[in-house]
């Protein structure tokens, strides 16, 4: 063919596809057909695309789909993965729980759980739920500072009982201010020095057995606590504390231990010895100890029990009498 004659088919080309877009309807192009112009197309001048049924733009996202066609590897968005959830709930934990934690600790704690994040995702983390940097994050409630200085203090104390027949007896307890047990140190009608003395050196020996270790005893100002009694204490490591004079709510853990054995066992019995009375006393410290729920401890015992097995039978058992009943899931 000459070139007059495809100067002439190029020109009833256009003239027909000026025709076509007169009429309005948009062409559907198969896949082939797509290629096959967007193939040619790389051999036409970009200012003679204006001649095509489709937009430049159309062209080039076109031969953009059949790239990625081709190169099937996997592909990801700019910028880090997101986190797991599980990662993130982690984090939120850690520093809730750990005011004083810094974002590096809470990335070496996760690194031991076998997680791994870096100091920058610890700090967005915080930052998207609110939590301010270490140390400004909060500080220690009034419990969780009291509970803290709790560990390692023991109270001890006095308190009168009147028998039948008129006749007083002293009882001398202490009891650990952070798990709230209650020891029975001895009960007499004469609480001398030397008597207040010997039944600390039994505690103290009691104490060194168990491996139990406190380091101050919080006492009140009575003329029986000697300074024996002080240096029995001292030797084991126990610095004797004494509270300010006619302040007995410095001693406040003692002083509501005596009103709760009080309101609850004694003021229902009538004392008829020192026996009697000292056999009353140990069988209520084992309810208080072991089976009575208390408030500054979430309603658990001082000694916590063994979960109990699984069953729906409850038992109730009898104490002193049955002033005081306890109920268990029979096994």
């Amino acid at each position: 063919m000459d070139v007059a004659a495809k100067d002439a088919e190029i020109l009833v080309l256009r003239h027909q596809l000026a025709v076509l877009r007169r009429q309005g309807t948009r062409p559907r192009l198969s896949w082939s057909d797509r290629a096959l112009i967007a193939t040619l197309a790389q051999l036409v001048p970009r200012e003679r695309w204006a001649a095509f049924l489709v937009t430049p733009e159309t062209i080039l996202r076109w031969h953009r789909a059949l790239v990625r066609r081709r190169w099937t590897y996997p592909h990801r968005g700019p910028g880090r993965p997101p986190l797991p959830q599980e990662t993130i709930e982690l984090i939120v934990r850690l520093a809730r729980e750990n005011p004083r934690w810094g974002y590096l600790r809470i990335v070496g704690e996760c690194k031991k759980l076998g997680v791994t994040v870096s100091k920058g995702s610890v700090a967005n983390v915080l930052r998207n739920h609110g939590l301010p940097p270490a140390p400004r994050r909060a500080g220690p409630t009034w419990t969780d500072f009291l509970r803290g200085q709790a560990k390692g203090i023991v109270a001890t104390d006095f308190f009168p009982v009147d028998s039948v027949m008129l006749r007083r007896y002293y009882v001398l307890f202490v009891i650990e201010v952070e798990t709230r047990v209650v020891h029975l140190l001895g009960v007499t009608t004469n609480p001398s020095g030397p008597w207040v003395t010997q039944v600390a050196r039994n505690f103290c020996s009691d104490l060194e057995e168990k491996g139990k270790q406190f380091r101050f005893l919080i006492r009140d100002r009575d003329a029986k606590f000697t300074s024996a009694f002080d240096a029995v204490f001292a030797s084991i490591g126990v610095k004797a504390i004494k509270i300010p004079v006619r302040s007995p709510r410095a001693n406040a853990f003692a002083e509501r231990f005596v009103r709760t054995v009080r309101t609850e066992c004694l003021d229902y019995l009538l004392i008829c010895s020192r026996r009697h009375l000292e056999a009353t006393v140990n069988e209520y410290l084992c309810h208080y100890n072991q089976a009575r729920p208390h408030r500054s401890l979430d309603l658990a015992q001082p000694i916590p029990k063994p979960a109990p097995p699984a069953g729906h039978t409850i038992n109730r058992r009898d104490v002193l009498g049955g002033i005081i009943h306890e109920y268990d899931i029979a096994a």
